[in-house]
């Protein structure tokens, strides 16, 4: 105990003296600290008011930027601001602006743009930002930012730095007392244990036979894998952006390759009247992957539909994308009109597509389009392994319109990665069974990988159809398929969009996008705008959403002249006979409603069929009250994403059907069941009503929704378990693995 004592009394000594020297560096760190943060804050707030006072300064608008900088102070911190014109004068401040602070004394030629300023006031954190159009520099935004809680916290943390260095000098003291006491017992103890002869045989079941200890080695390394892979992993610490995509290629997959298929292009080149123009589609499969290929710089195998598509590629077929700043190519694959209608009409439009849909529409199946499927899958194939600049690149296939092909690139390039992704919805096995050539469908998606759809509904209901067809082991506990003595996951990914979307970046404010609206459509200024942006397909409910708006119009009837829905459709699929009748029944509909409760140049319906680019449809989202979604059943409709990530000032309303992937993610929508007119004619009501605040809460919990799980975390966590699957794959082929031969393609 006396031992003890002498121990204790300098500890005590030195900690105090340790906290002494302590307590000024403390000050200065937490100076630092605090100064950092507001600069990082002060770069955010200029950063976030760009947009919006640059029109006010070019402007002169002195009045709406005094409202605009008066609610940017009610921030507790943010103390005051000024706009300093290029020739450092103080044009706009606010009330609360020190009098003796002076756009030359913080902009002087070498100074650093962020100073501390100590004024009667107390000290201010003073930052100087320059605000920019794109005739040049307009003059710059002064930040002043109130510190005195900097001396408030500095105190209260060296309050706590004191009592931490007390209670660890009570616990080192304790722990000292027991140690000390533990020790001298132990000694005691192994003297007598050494004395009796005791401790000096080693147990047997320690020592590792020499046969085992490689296999032991090959298992703490997999482990150690494994522990750095989870932790690595946790998707609630990582901020989904291209560069993390990017840093998964190169540190999980090596720099692997990446190779996109898909049946539609990102790109379309057309002639129109003898000049190239570029298109780009209205699909939700493009809109979302278009943004991981600029990340991931790899190649997009698609048909090359465009009327000028084969004037603009090279020798090899290629292109490079996007037109303004490429960044990756797409390598098109030329089909003859035989091929098209056969493969893509035929086999994948006019059977798999309403089959999969279940939309009321009897799917057509014919050995002429099967044949043609097979011979189209056969040709994407041939294109991937022409393309794989290695044996094991990763290959991530698209859509119902190759269903076979992941078989087809196993086959000639064993160690590929395939992850298959199927963007429309799987059919319960009833449904399916009906289809002649389930059997070579179910064997080529299970080539693959990995096997993702957009919900976990829709990956039971493909598990389901495989443990009913074909002879296989299902684990519903892992979510994976063995098959012909390989594994594939299946597993739900749920689609997303770019955060924040590049179509913003050009939009104007939405106060001016609802006036062009409105003035584009001939739609007084005060009348309330809907808009549904949809391909003229008959899955979308386009008709069931005329219905609710007829039957609105129906209970409500003062809205008639007060309302204007805009429905923006897409041509699609045209030549098919089913579309030709759809687009007739819809025209018929809008000419019934506006006849009905039109007059006097009003119309409740006004349709757009037409192709509208990614610009407009976003001027249309931002111009609009309210965004209607009806579909009857749909993978997931990145439209309701859109509209929602358009919607930066937070306000309009989304009608979402129930029967989209979507509502199980955007609660905040009105759900609505499209088959029940008179509940979706009331949610177009309550829409229209719906008061400023609600709307705000509803629109900023779908925002943050999709910014946290956007379209780089749905690739991300794609090719993250593309990765885990490789790196198993590596550790058991040590050991070695049977490779089977794949069954035969059945060609009538």
């Amino acid at each position: 105990m006396r031992l003890s004592l002498r121990f204790i009394v300098p500890l005590l000594v030195v900690l105090s003296a340790i906290a002494y020297g302590i307590i000024p560096l403390v000050d200065e760190l937490t100076l630092r600290w605090f100064v950092r943060d507001i600069d990082m804050r002060t770069s955010l707030i200029a950063s976030t008011v760009q947009d919006s006072l640059t029109p006010l300064v070019r402007d002169g608008a002195t009045g709406k930027i005094a409202k605009l900088f008066n609610r940017m102070i009610q921030d507790e911190r943010l103390y005051a601001l000024g706009f300093c014109d290029p020739s450092n004068k103080l044009v706009y401040k606010t009330q609360t602006f020190p009098e003796d602070l002076r756009c030359e004394a913080v902009a002087q030629p070498g100074e650093a743009p962020t100073q501390i300023v100590k004024l009667p006031h107390g000290p201010l954190h003073v930052a100087l930002r320059p605000i920019q159009d794109e005739g040049g520099e307009l003059g710059n935004l002064l930040l002043v930012h109130d510190m005195s809680f900097v001396a408030r916290r500095s105190g209260d943390t060296k309050r706590y730095v004191f009592y931490l260095f007390v209670v660890l000098g009570a616990v080192i003291s304790g722990l000292t007392v027991l140690i000390a006491q533990l020790s001298w017992r132990g000694w005691v103890q192994g003297i007598r244990s050494l004395i009796k002869g005791e401790g000096l045989i080693r147990p047997v079941s320690r020592i590792a036979a020499p046969e085992l200890k490689p296999i032991a080695k090959d298992l703490r390394a997999l482990i150690r894998d494994l522990e750095a892979d989870r932790k690595a992993r946790d998707e609630s610490q990582m901020t989904w952006s291209p560069r993390t995509l990017k840093e998964i290629l190169h540190n999980d997959l090596a720099g692997d390759e990446i190779l996109i298929v898909s049946n539609r292009q990102p790109y379309i080149h057309v002639l129109n009247e003898g000049k190239v123009e570029v298109q780009i589609p209205a699909s939700g499969l493009v809109t979302a992957l278009e943004p991981i290929m600029r990340a991931c710089s790899g190649t997009w195998i698609a048909h090359g539909s465009g009327s000028a598509d084969k004037t603009v590629v090279d020798k090899d077929d290629h292109v490079r994308v996007p037109p303004e700043n490429p960044s990756y190519q797409i390598r098109r694959v030329w089909l003859t009109k035989e091929e098209e209608a056969g493969y893509y009409y035929g086999f994948a439009n006019e059977g798999l597509w309403p089959l999969c849909h279940i939309a009321h529409v009897r799917p057509v199946f014919r050995a002429a389009d099967w044949n043609a499927y097979v011979k189209v899958n056969e040709k994407f194939a041939k294109t991937v392994v022409e393309e794989a600049k290695t044996e094991n690149p990763v290959v991530l296939v698209q859509d119902y319109h190759f269903a076979l092909l992941p078989r087809l690139i196993k086959r000639d390039l064993p160690d590929a990665t395939v992850i298959t992704f199927w963007h429309i919805p799987w059919p319960n096995p009833e449904a399916f069974g009906i289809c002649p050539w389930r059997d070579e469908i179910l064997d080529g998606l299970l080539g693959s990988s990995i096997l993702g759809f957009h919900t976990r509904f829709h990956c039971n209901n493909f598990m389901d159809t495989v443990d009913r067809f074909i002879e296989c082991r299902v684990d519903r506990e892992t979510s994976t398929i063995s098959y012909g003595g390989k594994l594939t996951a299946v597993n739900p990914y749920p689609i997303s969009i770019e955060w924040p979307t590049r179509w913003l970046k050009t939009q104007k404010p939405v106060a001016d996008c609802r006036s062009h609206v409105r003035a584009l459509n001939g739609i007084p200024a005060d009348r309330k705008v809907g808009v549904g942006v949809d391909r003229l397909d008959y899955t979308k409910g386009i008709l069931e959403r005329f219905l609710a708006i007829e039957r609105f119009l129906e209970l409500r009837p003062e809205w008639a002249g007060k309302v204007t829905f805009v429905q923006i459709a897409a041509p699609s699929r045209s030549s098919i006979e089913q579309y030709q009748a759809f687009e007739a029944q819809v025209r018929a509909a809008a000419r019934r409603v506006n006849t009905r409760f039109g007059g006097n140049g009003y119309e409740p319906i006004c349709l757009k069929v037409e192709h509208h680019d990614p610009e407009k449809v976003y001027e249309y989202f931002r111009g609009a009250d309210f965004c209607f979604v009806s579909s009857l059943h749909d993978g997931m409709n990145l439209v309701a994403k859109e509209f929602v990530a358009a919607r930066d000032d937070e306000r309009g309303v989304l009608i979402l059907s129930q029967f989209t992937g979507a509502s199980r993610e955007l609660a905040e929508a009105l759900i609505v069941n499209p088959y029940n007119i008179d509940q979706s004619a009331k949610a177009v009501q309550v829409a229209l009503e719906m008061s400023a605040n609600e709307q705000r809460d509803r629109m900023r919990s779908m925002r943050g929704l999709i910014q946290e799980f956007n379209v780089y975390r749905w690739a991300g966590r794609m090719l993250m378990d593309a990765s885990r699957i490789r790196s198993r794959q590596r550790f058991t082929g040590r050991f070695g693995e049977t490779k089977l031969e794949s069954p035969p393609m059945r060609i009538l």
